[in-house]
């Protein structure tokens, strides 16, 4: 996923906080308390941040690097920054070595004090976006689900932790609700992951529905591509169904916010079905219209 934002000068953190006006989720609406809103987005400065890292979305100019102690002839190299990141992140929670050095985890440590944060699902964001820089391909769903665990079910764990609503029940639940999101958001980036050398769909499931590389690179899909899109995105909706008790056994804002995040896979679901599992022309996106309907069958336990 990508995103973009206006350099903002003299303010390191605005030109990644902002990127949370174009992400596919609400990262910290208006209606949650106003504690919790900044706590998330501590949060997802942080996400947003290792991402850039992972993907070479950094704002030109090499200020990040800089920030993080990284020579200018290594500035390029994202293992390295990867590296220094994580130093940095062993700051946040081990004063040992001084306070961090980027100005987004010393905005991230005041909300790891306050919530009791722990450095596991920060460390998996790292790790993921590790793998990113050595593996560009995944042979089986489970090699893919494995690597979910990584990239996208931390950030729910955090969103939980914030808002002081975890339970390993409730985590469990999120986890599939991440692991479905990060499946359908591969499957509408389908096209811009090939441009990046990544391929996120199995390659068991492409041998399968007798798909290749080429075939992927074509401007719109096949039929046997389609099938593959449509096979993968059941698997995302019986995620998304496995996960949606979470939202009913919470309350209040929380619950709304919940009720969003699954909305918005089930939308999007949607959006790629009516499309007719044609992604390769650019990724299929639902309509406010159809995402307040999910919401709302969400929130009543439908959908």
């Amino acid at each position: 996923m990508t995103a973009s934002a206006a350099p903002h000068t003299g303010d390191p953190e605005r030109p990644t906080l902002d990127k949370a006006a174009h992400e596919n989720f609400p990262v910290a609406p208006f209606f949650l308390p106003r504690a919790w809103r900044e706590d998330l987005m501590a949060v997802y400065g942080y996400a947003r941040l290792v991402d850039d890292i992972g993907d070479g979305d950094l704002a030109p100019g090499g200020a990040d690097a800089r920030l993080l102690g990284v020579p200018a002839a290594e500035a390029g190299d994202r293992l390295v920054l990867l590296d220094a990141f994580e130093a940095d992140l062993r700051r946040v929670f081990d004063g040992s070595d001084g306070p961090p050095r980027h100005p987004l985890l010393r905005r991230l440590q005041p909300t790891v004090r306050r919530r009791s944060l722990t450095p596991e699902p920060f460390l998996g964001l790292i790790a993921a976006n590790r793998q990113d820089q050595l593996v560009a391909r995944y042979e089986t769903y489970d090699d893919l689900l494995a690597y979910c665990a990584l990239s996208a079910n931390p950030v729910g764990r955090l969103v939980l932790a914030v808002t002081g609503a975890a339970t390993p029940e409730r985590i469990r639940r999120s986890d599939a609700i991440c692991t479905a999101l990060q499946i359908v958001e591969h499957l509408q980036d389908v096209a811009e992951d090939l441009g990046r050398d990544r391929v996120y769909l199995p390659a068991a499931d492409m041998k399968r529905f007798h798909v290749q590389e080429a075939d992927l690179a074509a401007r719109t899909s096949g039929a046997s591509v389609r099938a593959l899109v449509a096979y993968e995105a059941r698997r995302a909706r019986d995620l998304l169904n496995e996960g949606a008790p979470l939202v009913g056994s919470v309350h209040g804002r929380l619950r709304l916010l919940l009720a969003g995040f699954v909305a918005g896979g089930r939308a999007a679901i949607r959006a790629i079905a009516a499309a007719e599992y044609d992604v390769l022309p650019g990724p299929p996106k639902p309509g406010k219209l159809r995402l307040l309907r999910e919401v709302g069958l969400t929130l009543r336990g439908e959908g």
